[in-house]
């Protein structure tokens, strides 16, 4: 029998986020030979996003495009999300794990009746049995789950842990998914206010660098976010560096902040408590950043540069200038 695997898009700022074709790659991993992909794209003035998430997905592409769904509203969202789904009757429903998908995943999965994983880092497929690996204990551990059961099954992926889906050999279908605008909506978006971490999403950053109260003050971030703009980087902080007001709780990493899965990490004046760990450990190249060589940072890092980040991030600036394309001005 071939079931459908259905993948809900994420838009930020008029573009797809990176997490929407990591979804794709997940239920890639996730589905049989004969299965397809049915990726569901809500929002505004969205044709041209359409086409391009269709050139990724080999099955088809629902476009739920109304004024209303311009703004993410929870409420919306679910009920347009719901009309699609059951018209498709999908095997499962993979969702990125971020503000938005983790909002959404749990009204969807309450309102089908379904099952729900989230956080999921690693999908492997043995013959009909899916094993779905994520954290626990702030990353120390980690389990393998499977759904028992039935259709559907709710997923929310981590950002970064899955590469992102190849084009597909053919493009999919773009086709219109059916929505009643409802009338008695209990919210209303009037207007959103964002606040950001820089240039380059943090959630989805290939490279972080990252502050702690080692920065001292808040023209202390100022050289980690010029090395941050020569890397093409995100710039992120420690709780320690967040509640000192140094800077915006927006870029706080840890336990009770984001956690980040970058290819690089660099943490500068972090010491290294447990709970920023649980935020960033999982990054592939940690490279610490202190002038305390007992650090419990160093224990967890790739690399450590014991010194003062005043001193050595401002040479490693001047460093990449000089070895990366279009930096050495």
């Amino acid at each position: 029998m071939n079931h459908t695997y259905a993948v809900v898009a994420e838009v930020r700022g008029g573009k797809l986020r990176q997490v929407t074709l990591e979804a794709v790659r997940a239920a890639q991993a996730a589905m049989g030979e004969d299965d397809r992909i049915a990726a569901v794209l809500l929002g505004h003035r969205i044709a041209g996003l359409a086409e391009e998430l269709s050139r990724y997905a080999d099955g088809t592409v629902h476009v739920i495009d109304h004024p209303d769904l311009e703004t993410y509203n929870p409420e919306n969202y679910a009920r347009a999300l719901l009309e699609t789904l059951n018209a498709l009757h999908p095997r499962a429903v993979f969702l990125g794990h971020t503000a938005v998908g983790r909002d959404l995943a749990p009204q969807l999965a309450a309102r089908l009746g379904a099952g729900q994983l989230s956080d999921v880092t690693a999908i492997e497929r043995s013959g009909t049995e899916v094993l779905y690996t994520r954290p626990l204990y702030a990353g120390k551990a980690f389990e393998k789950k499977r759904f028992v059961t039935d259709d559907p099954r709710i997923v929310t992926i981590r950002p970064n842990n899955f590469a992102a889906a190849d084009p597909a050999p053919s493009p999919g279908t773009v086709v219109t998914a059916a929505y009643s605008a409802p009338s008695d909506l209990r919210t209303a978006v009037k207007d959103v206010v964002r606040k950001t971490s820089g240039k380059v999403d943090l959630t989805e950053a290939k490279i972080v660098v990252s502050g702690g109260r080692g920065v001292r003050s808040a023209e202390g971030f100022a050289p980690l976010e010029r090395l941050a703009e020569v890397l093409n980087a995100a710039v992120g902080a420690s709780r320690g560096a967040c509640d000192a007001g140094y800077c915006d709780y927006a870029l706080q990493i840890g336990q009770t902040g984001k956690t980040v899965t970058p290819e690089i990490y660099i943490a500068c004046g972090i010491s290294g408590a447990i709970q920023h760990l649980a935020g960033m450990s999982r990054s592939r190249v940690i490279i610490a950043i202190n002038k305390d060589p007992e650090a419990p940072i160093f224990k967890v890092a790739d690399y450590g540069i014991v010194g003062d980040l005043f001193e050595v991030v401002p040479l490693l600036t001047e460093e990449f200038k000089k070895i990366l394309p279009g930096t050495n001005t």
